[in-house]
Order: structure tokens, then C-alpha cells, then sequence
């Protein structure tokens, strides 16, 4: 329950684009680029898009993605399956989108979707070494795909994008609690200067390839969730990564940061092990180790501006129902100042 039922700012009822998305009309999907499903759909875990398995009349299971309308334009979905497709064939083991009629970007009943292969596995255990090192080596081989060549319509990670322009959006939308809005906008402000300084000295742009630090393309949310792992002993073993809907442009440490927990000397026993991994394909700038507090002070701000933009979702008031409440913000308020003491700490080591 919202302290108050203000917040986050009410929008005329009006029903979302995804209430067209009916199981029959996935399934009618499939079926006109040649794919016959038995009747059984099975919803995964998705917010931003809409996610299915779907089980075939030949026994196989296939997942469809319906991409969220408005988010992404054709040419910047296009540059993700490329993506995708450069690292299936450079045999990193992500799941690519099926080429279908000559295409991987399809439409059916106002909808654009995309067809993977099912992969199963679970989430890794990064209490593993092992799995860690694992890992690291296949991010390396991420990141060589990566920088061969630059995205030409996908945005990179920055503080603009991240930071500023969330932070005034949230403002002019009523979406804070007067009684929060100027210490969060206090915070978040100080928060992002901070960052600036760190990557870009003496430019208030928040650009890593401005700076000293060198951009490619990433996985971009290369979190645990998004890591798919398969026993050693199966064939195919190892890890998957999969999901690649926010593949951006930014430092490579992007990709490293997301898969660490725990205090500060748990954090860096696992960072050393994914580098060790990671130099055993390519370099890893240790300079960009600076980078990490930035980047997860980047992601609270542009996580919350996210959920208040998506809040007209029904999906997202069921899973997120203490969003947009006094003690959220109050919360983020207290992360972002606790953020810019983290970022004049000595970063992490390996």
C-alpha cells in the first residue's frame, strides 16, 4: 500500500497495449511464420516485454519475445539479433533469435516479436569459483565480438540517459512525494555530478568514450538472472547468456559488476576470480575498476524513473506495490547519498 495514493501519479484508465496480446494471438503469431504450437504457453519472467515458451506440435519448445511497442526501433532490434548472431558464430554460447522467412524481427497483429531456440539451465553458482572463472572467460570473448565494431542506433550507457534526464522526467511528472521531492533531487543531483566527475573530468556530458575510458558494445544487464548455467557434464555445459534487450555501448566492468555480492572482501575475491577468467581471452583495464560505484548509482536512478514510466503496466502495480510510496523515496534518497560517499572510497581491487 502507497502512504500515498497519490503516488505514483495516476493516468486515465485506459487499457494497456499488451491487453490485446492474447494467448491465441500468440500463438496465431507462430503460426504465421511456420511454427504450429500444441496449445500450451507458458509465461517467463519478464517486465520490460512480454515472454513466452511455447510448446510445438513436434514435441520442441521455442520462446517468443513480444517487444514492448515504442521502446526500441526496428533499426536498434536489428543491431541487437546482429549482435547476437556475431557471437553465436564466433561460438559464444547466447541464445540468438531464429532467422524465419529471411528475418528475425516479425510482426503479426500490431505486435513485432522474435523466435529463440529454449534453452534450459538454472541461475549460476557464483559462490563457485570455478563457474566464476567460467564466466569471466566467456564475457572476455563477449567483449572481443564486441568492439569489432560499434552500434550505429543503440544508445550507450551514460549519465544523461541514466541520470539527468530520469531525475527530470521524475520531477515534471509528479511522480515524488512533496514531502521527498527536493532531498531525492538534492541527492540524486550530487549523485550525478560525482559520477561526471569520474568519467568524463571536467565535462558535465557523463560519456565513458568522452573520457579515458574506452567504450564497446556490451551484454549491457548482465546480471545473474540473465545467465543461464548448465551442468559441465550435459552437453552444451557451461554458461548461457541470455536477453540481450538492453545491449548497450559503455566500459567493459559494465558487464562484471551486476554478478557481485556480498561486503567489500567478498566483492573483490569474486571480481579477481572473473577477471582471472577474463584475462585468459583478453586484457582487463583495471582503471575502469573506478567505474563500478558509478555504475551502480547509474542504475538506481534509472531503475527508479523506469518503474514510474512502466506504472501504467498492470503487471508492474502487482509486482511492485510499494513503488512510489514515502519510505521508497526516502530509501532511494539514502542510497544515493550513501552512493556518493561509496564513489570517494579506493575502488574495488583484483
Amino acid at each position: 500500500m502507497h502512504d500515498n495514493d497519490d503516488y505514483p501519479p495516476s493516468s486515465p484508465q485506459q487499457e494497456h497495449a499488451y491487453a490485446a496480446l492474447t494467448p491465441d494471438l500468440v500463438l496465431d503469431a507462430l503460426a504465421s511464420v511456420g511454427l504450429w504450437g500444441d496449445g500450451r504457453l507458458n509465461p517467463l519472467s519478464s517486465y520490460e516485454n512480454r515472454v513466452y515458451q511455447v510448446w510445438l506440435e513436434d514435441g520442441s519448445k521455442v520462446v517468443c519475445k513480444f517487444y514492448r511497442p515504442g521502446r526500441w526501433s526496428d533499426a536498434a532490434i536489428a543491431e541487437e539479433h546482429h549482435f547476437s548472431q556475431q557471437l553465436a558464430d564466433a561460438e559464444v554460447p547466447v541464445v540468438a533469435p531464429l532467422q524465419l522467412g529471411g528475418h528475425s524481427l516479425l510482426q503479426h497483429g500490431g505486435f513485432r516479436f522474435s523466435v529463440s531456440p529454449w534453452r534450459g539451465g538454472r541461475q549460476p553458482d557464483l559462490d563457485d569459483w570455478e563457474v566464476l572463472e567460467w564466466v569471466g572467460r566467456f564475457l572476455a570473448r563477449i567483449h572481443t565480438v564486441g568492439e569489432a565494431q560499434p552500434f550505429a542506433h543503440r544508445p550507450s550507457i551514460n549519465a544523461q540517459d541514466f541520470a539527468r534526464e530520469p531525475h527530470d522526467w521524475l520531477m515534471a511528472h509528479g511522480a515524488i512525494p512533496p514531502g521527498q521531492r527536493s532531498a531525492w533531487s538534492d541527492a540524486c543531483r550530487r549523485a550525478t555530478d560525482k559520477i561526471c566527475e569520474i568519467i568524463d573530468p571536467g565535462s558535465a556530458t557523463g560519456h565513458f568514450a568522452a573520457g579515458s575510458f574506452r567504450s564497446l558494445r556490451l551484454h549491457g544487464d548482465c546480471h545473474p538472472g540473465n545467465v543461464l548455467w548448465v551442468p559441465p557434464e550435459n552437453q552444451g555445459g557451461g554458461p548461457h547468456f541470455v536477453d540481450l534487450d538492453d545491449t548497450r555501448s559503455g566500459p567493459a566492468v559494465q558487464d562484471l559488476w551486476m554478478l557481485l555480492s556480498g561486503d567489500r572482501r567478498q566483492q573483490s575475491a569474486q571480481l579477481s576470480t572473473l577477471v582471472e577468467g577474463y584475462e585468459q581471452f583478453r586484457p582487463f583495464d583495471r582503471r575502469e575498476l573506478v567505474l563500478i560505484e558509478p555504475l551502480r548509482t547509474l542504475r538506481l536512478i534509472h531503475y527508479s524513473a523506469w518503474l514510474a514510466r512502466r506504472f501504467d503496466d498492470p503487471i508492474f502495480p502487482i509486482h511492485f506495490p510499494w513503488f512510489g510510496s514515502e519510505a521508497y523515496w526516502q530509501e532511494q534518497t539514502q542510497l544515493l547519498q550513501a552512493q556518493r560517499i561509496a564513489m570517494d572510497e579506493p575502488p574495488l581491487y583484483v
